[in-house]
């Protein structure tokens, strides 16, 4: 029997948030707005960003207190690529 399972799912759910979060980062960094496949690039990104929106989510119901304030900064940083690429 596992003595610390909460734990376990709460380091989980971060991990998963963490790196949908920087899957999104990296999509965003490697956009190439004058490409031939700016469009297709575009809609990627969405997918990613709403996937790691969900992951964030799902893991601040479980954070602790130091894993929210990071979830919180990857939603604001997540906001702010949301809203350069709407601005292009």
């Amino acid at each position: 029997m596992q003595k610390y399972p909460y734990n376990k799912n709460k380091q989980q759910a971060f991990q998963a948030a963490q790196q949908g979060y920087e899957n999104a980062q990296s999509l965003y960094e490697s956009i190439v707005s004058d490409s031939a496949s700016y469009g297709h690039q575009l809609k990627h990104l969405k997918n990613e960003v709403n996937e790691a929106y969900q992951q964030i989510e799902n893991a601040l119901e479980v954070a602790s207190e130091k894993q929210r304030a990071q979830l919180e900064r990857f939603q604001r940083d997540l906001k702010q690529i949301v809203s350069e690429v709407n601005m292009e």
